[in-house]
């Protein structure tokens, strides 16, 4: 995912195969059920029922002691931070606890306009919601009425950020570069990535094994519930993006009378059959759809790029930089890894159709510098860098804890192989990213069948051709949320709806969250504008930018 912990694309490989691979391992050990992975649990039982309800009590009485925020923690004045006590453990709520971090900008308009809070997550897993009060701060347009009626709450879930947080290897590790393919060659080549995954796993459980087994939705799900009686709020205002929309609706399921208003967006499809290891599957067949979107709109600018008037050009084009790039990395350190990991930009966001294609069009005309600044790690960025893994190691944890996945390395070969004659852009980096959940040994819950009848409606935006959680999501959890509402943004796939300019969707969004009312039926949308390349002078203006100003957004969630 960047390499900072607000943009968000996924890691091609884990860590360094170099550092990591510590010993030979037999390959018996990686194709048979792991004689040490975990049995699924239950993660929702009457237990863990009454610890939320005696944490968020406990919560409530204490309140959140409101400061000027830690000068290292980069969020000006106005903004305030504070913490959550939540049990590690709901079933042993009188147990040990962890301190969750929470910020918020207070609402800007009168005592007669404020509703409460609205709280954000901006999914992941593993992304921090802490941004969400400079929203305010900012005076983001699309957000000025709402912040008159709401204070705007972020926080960091548990193992994220400052909220106890999680590692699974040493951050310049992970970093380092270049990986390795992640597209095998041979079997020689899958061996390796599946020792690597192995590796990753053990570290997980070495370095954060205490919180491994309560790393789950359901938990962060209570955690949110804390927060909101910590707040003083007796009903949550929430919004949620891409896995943010998980969490909400796991926390619909559990809290039904809690929820005032909720909004989901690119959502998250909450099938148990889905969670975790099918939704991979299906992303790696979406994002291949937009991917082809994406060259499409690069073929029509071709006057712009030069990079090929048709698809199959600006694929062969690609093709060529990643053969090059496998032959000799570029400045040393720019991989195939590294490469997929910057393109990803593009099918997940439509802000970055155009930094990825200028820096792919300074690279065929010679100047491989752009890609290099905008890929390469910065070892100096320590802080960032941990934030990075950080990320990774939260993703990883969540997603393998949540649900119990296969253990058959066969299955797996079987099933990406053929997954990837159809949708190679993503399919391998993708499964060696989630293969550590084969061999995880923390334990591994039953997902929660996520649904309410007796609820608040719901506002659900999802757009047709999103890449990291498509459409059927959006139509899954409606279907499974009494009286909640889609909107649906036609011929578009942008990841994150809500935070684009869309009149059609931003309207019915701020009248939401401000009277509580939806439309009488599902909406279709049309879709926000398609990017235009910048003219000549601002382009070179661009190209000249740091790697940093590259794509920048306030926030890029996604479910990696």
């Amino acid at each position: 995912m960047t390499r900072g912990i607000d943009h968000v694309i996924r890691n091609a490989t884990l860590g360094s195969a170099a550092t990591l691979i510590t010993g030979a391992l037999a390959a018996g050990l990686l194709l048979a059920p792991s004689a040490s992975a975990a049995p699924a649990r239950k993660d929702n039982g009457p237990a863990e029922a009454v610890g939320a309800q005696i944490a968020a009590a406990r919560a409530a009485r204490a309140g959140i002691d409101w400061k000027d925020c830690p000068a290292d923690w980069g969020f000006e004045k106005p903004i305030q931070c504070g913490w959550v006590k939540v049990p590690l453990d709901y079933a042993k709520p009188f147990g040990k606890t962890i301190d969750i971090a929470v910020d918020r900008a207070v609402s800007t308009g009168t005592k007669e306009e404020r509703q409460g809070a609205l709280v954000y997550n901006p999914g992941g897993p593993g992304g921090s919601g802490m941004r969400f009060p400079r929203r305010v701060t900012t005076k983001s347009p699309l957000w000025v009425n709402t912040s008159k009626a709401y204070d705007f709450v972020g926080f960091d879930p548990r193992g994220v950020g400052h909220s106890a947080p999680i590692s699974c290897i040493d951050p310049q590790e992970f970093v380092k570069a270049p990986k390795a393919d992640p597209v095998p060659s041979n079997e020689a080549d899958k061996l390796a990535q599946r020792k690597l995954a192995a590796e990753y796993a053990d570290g997980c459980k070495e370095r954060s094994g205490e919180m491994l087994p309560h790393m789950t939705t359901t938990n962060t799900a209570r955690d949110l519930d804390v927060i909101r009686a910590a707040l003083g709020e007796k009903k949550l205002n929430y919004l949620g993006v891409s896995y943010g929309t998980y969490l909400g609706g796991v926390y619909a399921t559990l809290f039904p009378g809690h929820v005032r208003r909720m909004i989901v967006d690119s959502v998250v499809n909450p099938d148990t059959d889905n969670i975790w290891y099918q939704a991979n599957l299906e992303q790696d067949v979406a994002f291949q759809t937009r991917w082809n979107d994406w060259q499409d709109w690069v073929a029509k600018y071709d006057s712009t790029f030069h990079l090929g008037d048709t698809r199959a050009k600006v694929e062969a084009k690609y093709q060529q930089l990643r053969a090059q790039a496998k032959a000799n990395p570029l400045g040393g350190v720019v991989g195939p890894a590294e490469l997929i990991g910057f393109f990803q930009g593009a099918p997940y966001y439509d802000s970055s159709w155009v930094p990825v294609a200028q820096a792919f069009s300074a690279w065929a005309a010679g100047d491989e510098k752009p890609l290099i600044d905008a890929i390469a790690p910065d070892m100096s960025d320590t802080k960032g860098n941990a934030a990075s893994e950080n990320s990774n190691a939260v993703y990883t944890a969540v997603e393998c804890a949540d649900a119990k996945w296969p253990t058959s390395w066969a299955k797996w070969d079987r099933d990406n192989t053929a997954l990837h004659q159809k949708y190679p852009f993503l399919t391998w980096s993708n499964a060696w990213m989630n293969l550590p959940c084969a061999t995880w040994k923390s334990k591994q819950s039953t997902p929660i069948e996520v649904g309410a009848k007796n609820i608040a409606p719901v506002l659900i935006v999802q757009s047709e051709r999103d890449a990291a959680t498509p459409y059927q999501g959006g139509v899954e959890l409606h279907r499974r949320l009494a009286g909640s509402r889609l909107i649906t943004e036609q011929n578009a796939g942008s990841h994150g709806v809500t935070s684009l300019v869309n009149p059609c969707i931003n309207t019915r969004v701020e009248s939401y969250l401000l009277t509580g009312k939806v439309d009488a039926a599902d909406v279709k949308c049309g879709p926000h504008a398609t990017p235009v390349p910048p003219a000549p002078a601002a382009a070179k203006s661009l190209a000249q930018a740091p790697a940093s100003e590259l794509a920048k957004r306030e926030e890029l969630p996604a479910v990696r």
